[in-house]
């Protein structure tokens, strides 16, 4: 059955991946602009997620193999990511999803702010949570194709076996992003390959 966020066209109406980066660049020149000093660790949070943003775009080619399993598909797609500038599993993946997606003109990618958008993000939780970057991905008659999210499995039994051991927060956190900057998003092309793949 459609939902009913999707036949009120509400993901059609957000922001495209480049508003999304225009208004997170305004964000972070306000904070650098601030004359006070950043004490707050979710201001840093976000000063380093947009570097990481930045890097990604500038240096990712997609895996040809990828590109062109999307560009098998043969009628247009809403691709739906539900996401916020704090979370770091988003800057980490997010460049790499708009690039791909960009592989086929029959591709829309919509971003979604996940605070604005409770409502939505509730339909998609992750183990009664709501983790995110979660993406989903339409028809054009708003039939749900595929779901992916918050962050490839590989990445997710790094942190299961960080909890396991007892290591803090800031602890298996600075160990997910090192291995991001390591992995360089083929875990996640593997993945979407492999769902897209499934489906043509």
């Amino acid at each position: 059955m459609v939902k009913k966020f999707f036949l009120e066209k509400r993901p059609h109406n957000e922001m495209s991946y480049e508003e999304y980066m225009d208004n997170f660049r305004k964000t972070v020149e306000m904070i650098k602009n601030s004359l006070q000093e950043i004490e707050d660790p979710n201001l840093n949070y976000l000063l380093m997620n947009f570097q990481r943003s930045q890097r990604i775009e500038k240096n990712y080619v997609v895996n040809e193999e990828l590109c062109s399993a999307i560009k098998k598909i043969a009628e247009p797609q809403l691709w739906m990511v539900l996401t916020e500038y704090w979370c770091g599993d988003s800057a980490q993946t997010l460049p790499y999803i708009n690039k791909i997606a960009k592989c086929s003109s029959l591709i829309e990618l919509k971003i979604l702010e996940r605070d604005k958008n409770l409502d939505i993000m509730d339909l998609y939780l992750t183990n009664s949570s709501r983790s995110i970057p979660k993406l989903v991905a339409f028809d054009f008659e708003g039939n749900e194709l595929f779901q992916w999210g918050p962050r490839p499995g590989e990445a997710q039994d790094l942190i299961n076996q960080a909890k396991k051991l007892g290591k803090s927060k800031e602890e298996f956190m600075k160990e997910l992003h090192l291995w991001y900057g390591r992995n360089r998003g083929k875990a996640l092309e593997e993945e979407l390959k492999n769902i897209l793949n499934n489906l043509y």
